[in-house]
């Protein structure tokens, strides 16, 4: 179990540096919205698993993921940019947890969107990389606004 939760906490480092360098996050979409999952160990005050919207760091992880109940998704690419602005904060708003690099068999880590955010931003300063926000005035306004959302 160790070994699966290193492993875990491995592809989520991973997806925060390849995020953060390509720009781009990938998910799985049909129809009907984005692919889905269910939290293992968070739950809703009414005792209901807590929803996760899953995301990758490359298409072909996204790929190994259309099996069973996501057979008929099609992979979509979303900008960094976007996914830190709109993805993150509104999945924080409505209580959904993020998925990074889940596995074909649903394993992955569930991360608090907010938390995501300022991880990856953490990234983007220390590689020097910028790109315009339309929400914030910069990386660190964005930072300095989810940090006191967290601690109030």
């Amino acid at each position: 179990m160790l070994q699966d939760h290193i492993t875990v906490e491995n592809r989520h480092k991973d997806f925060i540096k390849k995020v953060s360098e390509t720009e781009v996050v990938y998910a799985l979409e049909d129809e009907n919205g984005f692919a889905v999952s269910y939290s293992n160990e968070l739950e809703y005050e009414d005792g209901e698993p807590v929803q996760i919207i899953c995301f990758w760091s490359d298409e072909a992880r996204a790929k190994s993921c259309i099996n069973d109940e996501w057979i008929g998704y099609k992979v979509s690419t979303i900008p960094l940019s976007d996914f830190i602005e709109n993805w993150c904060l509104g999945m924080n708003n409505d209580g959904i947890v993020a998925g990074t690099n889940f596995d074909s068999n649903l394993f992955g880590y569930e991360a608090e969107p907010l938390e995501l955010v300022l991880d990856i931003l953490e990234v983007l300063k220390k590689t020097e990389k910028n790109f315009p926000l339309r929400k914030f005035e910069s990386f660190d306004d964005m930072q300095k606004q989810i940090k006191e959302v967290l601690n109030s």
